[in-house]
């Protein structure tokens, strides 16, 4: 087991077995989370981690929601023992990929319980990320831009001459009519709803293409829809995160790295146990009091 456990670490992300089918779930409610907002899975995800790491990510993220991937169990798919996976997941945490915690969640009777989250990211995210995560506050992703191409309402134009030779139009002709075809879509209109209404009952001959689309276009605008009610907006889940080693609940900014200060080796601030004396008691009660007054009746010092 040795052998096999010294080998398979070196193992690079790709050559790690695909799960098993089907790969053992965690009971309803447990399990593996897939975090939002990923990028697409190439062949260079976690090549920033250590093999035997990059391996078991690979691993996991082939893996559906909801399924087990406790260390036990994963020790029973993969050739690594339960010390080594519990080494690498507390890896892929401070790494980013991975955190442990806690969400509320609303049962089919109507009732609230808090069930245990595994939430793993295919993108590697930093301890802010993670912080506005845990607060239903994810940053949207933004989308590679695209080279430029021809709009719809340029494509739509062009083809008319296709169709209805009659209805031919130039570069610059269709360029000029395009904008006139927006609010066609931003009312809902189809191509082929479009396309007939353009050219329907077109009179002989066609003198000038361009103009006859520019009347059409302006007079045979459809209605616009009903308004959509917009629905209440959905409250996001609440949820805590957990210290990987001791499960320790904190909140996201205490847990860099998915570890709390005490795990980290931290140590936390000296406090006096001795009890106050009575002429101390009575001074902070007074200051107290004071705070709470209006500031024109706080006595002066």
């Amino acid at each position: 087991m040795a052998d096999a456990n010294l080998s398979a670490a070196f193992l690079p992300a790709h050559a790690v077995p695909h799960p098993p089918s089907p790969h053992p779930m965690a009971n309803p409610g447990y399990g593996k989370r897939t975090a939002p907002g990923q990028h697409p899975r190439t062949a260079h995800d976690f090549a920033d981690l250590p093999p035997r790491e990059a391996a078991i990510a690979a691993f996991i993220d082939r893996l559906p929601d909801g399924a087990d991937i406790s260390v036990k169990t994963l020790a029973k798919t993969l050739p690594y023992g339960q010390c080594a996976l519990r080494t690498a997941l507390n890896r892929l945490q401070e790494a980013g990929h991975l955190r442990r915690g806690r969400e509320c969640v609303t049962t089919d009777s109507g009732s609230s319980r808090w069930t245990t989250r595994s939430w793993f990211s295919r993108t590697a995210r930093d301890d802010a990320w993670w912080a506005r995560f845990t607060r239903g506050d994810v940053p949207q992703e933004q989308e590679p831009q695209k080279a430029p191409t021809r709009s719809r309402a340029h494509i739509l134009l062009a083809a008319l001459g296709r169709a209805t030779p009659a209805l031919s139009l130039s570069q610059a002709d269709c360029a000029a009519l395009a904008p006139l075809l927006l609010p066609w879509f931003e009312r809902g209109a189809t191509d082929e709803y479009i396309h007939r209404a353009l050219t329907s009952g077109l009179p002989t001959p066609v003198h000038s293409p361009a103009a006859i689309l520019r009347t059409r276009l302006i007079n045979k605008l459809p209605p616009e829809p009903e308004p959509v009610r917009t629905p209440a907006p959905v409250r996001p889940p609440l949820r805590m995160l957990e210290c990987a080693k001791c499960r320790t609940p904190g909140h996201p900014e205490a847990l860099p790295g998915g570890t709390c200060g005490a795990c980290r080796g931290e140590r936390a601030p000296a406090r006096s146990d001795a009890p106050l004396s009575a002429s101390a008691v009575h001074t902070r009660a007074a200051a107290a009091r004071a705070a709470m007054l209006p500031r024109e009746e706080r006595p002066r010092v």
